[in-house]
């Protein structure tokens, strides 16, 4: 009943920078509860954002990385910056609404020369 779609992502040379987007429709829910995580080749799945609220910021992964919404567009930013090859990555949105965990299809970012 909810739906999120990820989009933003691509090939970012080092030290470049990209915004993620999470579109989200279906059931209306708090936008604050959505989550960004990623998961690289032979990882495990992190956390790369705190939540948010009604548009606030919140530094994540030692402030490299920024969350922000935009509620008249049901959309959740996430504003990546310094980006390193380590950052390499498929990029989820993830939220967990009535009990019921939903997520995204990811977007890939490659962070590469």
């Amino acid at each position: 009943q909810v739906q999120l779609v990820e989009s933003g992502g691509g090939l970012v040379q080092p030290g470049g920078s990209l915004r993620l987007s999470c579109a989200t429709s279906g059931i209306a829910f708090d936008l604050s509860t959505v989550g960004w995580y990623r998961q690289a080749p032979g990882k495990q799945r992190e956390k790369v954002a705190p939540g948010h609220s009604g548009g606030a910021y919140r530094d994540a992964v030692t402030g490299q990385f920024r969350i922000s919404t935009d509620v008249t567009k049901r959309t959740v930013y996430l504003q990546m910056k310094n980006l390193r090859p380590e950052d390499t990555a498929i990029y989820y949105c993830g939220v967990n609404y009535n009990g019921v965990e939903y997520w995204g299809q990811g977007t890939l970012v490659t962070v590469s020369s």
